[in-house]
Formats: C-alpha cells, structure tokens, sequence
C-alpha cells in the first residue's frame, strides 16, 4: 500500500476547504441547490470550527452575483470571496496564491457547477496536493443531473477521491473523543 494512490483520510493538519462558485444567480437553475448550500454550509463551519482555511470563488460575480447569503454569513473577515473569470478556481491570482500559500497537502472541493468550474480546478489541482484532491460529492451540482453524474466519474477516473460531507466531517475528527465532536456531530443532525 505504499502506492501513491492509496485511499487516504481527510487529515484536518493537511487540508484546505475550496467552496466553488456558490453564487445566487445559480438559486434558481442548480438542480437540488438548496441542499448543495446547505452541504456546503456544514463543510464551511466544520473547517472554521477545526481551523482548516477556507477558500471561497465567484465565477463572474458582476453578472452572477454575490456567494449566497448562507455561506456568506458564516464566512470570516479574512475569508472573502475571490473573484474570477476562468473556469478553474486557479485562474484567480489570488485565489491561486492563496491557495498555494497555505501549504496544505489535501484540498477538498464543493461547489458548482460540477461538470465546469469543479471539474477543472480539481483536474488542475491534482499535482499540488500530494495527498490527494477530494470531492464532496453531495456538495456539488450542476443544471443538469447527467452533467453532474458524468463529471464525477471523469473525477473519479482521473485520481480525485469521492467522499460525503458528514464523511469528511468525521474523518476530519478521527474520533468521539475529540473536544470538537459534539460542536460537529450537531451540525449533520
């Protein structure tokens, strides 16, 4: 199991949280996107709550708007969305930047719209993270359900590691015992 690709658990030491383009232009076209903010939410205040950064983008936000209100909330001072015009997160310098200041091993992905903005900036960051890119799976979607099915297994297919928001939470924690649990287990309840 020495292989690079062995399964590897979400290590809250080596992660980083990217929330993709969660805009309010987005409300009413995503298929099931009230459940994809409230997803995202729950990965945002558990990374806080752990102290994994948090990392936000907005597609074109003049014309798609602003993060939605939900998550907006949540977000700290220093935590303000970036803007970009490329579909990949990276295409923003100072997401970019950012993201490969941190000096994170992990990054796990939310957001929209899985087939374009997710699937390319979690292609693209495939070889900065050597200990794996992931993808909250019932944290993404896109306008079209087959967009979304299909992007996922060209993720999958291509080394990104699948796993659920209440999942990610808990490998985050490793255990009951941890002082932190109680704080999170109530978010999934």
């Amino acid at each position: 199991m020495a292989d690079s690709q062995q399964v590897r658990l979400l290590d809250r030491n080596h992660c980083v949280l990217l929330v993709i383009d969660v805009q309010e232009r987005f409300r009413p076209v995503i298929d099931r996107f009230e459940d994809i903010v409230k997803r995202c939410n729950i990965l945002v205040k558990g990374a806080k709550r752990l102290g994994i950064p948090v990392l936000v983008s907005e597609q074109y936000p003049k014309g798609l708007g602003a993060t939605v209100t939900e998550i907006s909330e949540t977000l700290s001072e220093t935590e303000i969305p970036m803007a970009k015009m490329g579909f990949s997160a990276l295409s923003s310098y100072e997401l970019n930047d950012k993201l490969r200041s941190l000096g994170k091993k992990q990054l796990l992905i939310c957001g929209l719209e899985t087939h374009v903005c997710v699937l390319q900036t979690a292609m693209e960051c495939l070889g900065y993270f050597p200990k794996g890119v992931y993808l909250a799976v019932d944290a993404v979607s896109s306008r079209q359900p087959a967009e979304r099915e299909l992007a996922i297994r060209r993720m999958e297919s291509a080394g990104i590691r699948l796993v659920s928001s209440e999942g990610a939470l808990f490998e985050w924690l490793r255990t009951a015992e941890s002082p932190e649990f109680k704080d999170l287990q109530s978010l999934v309840k």
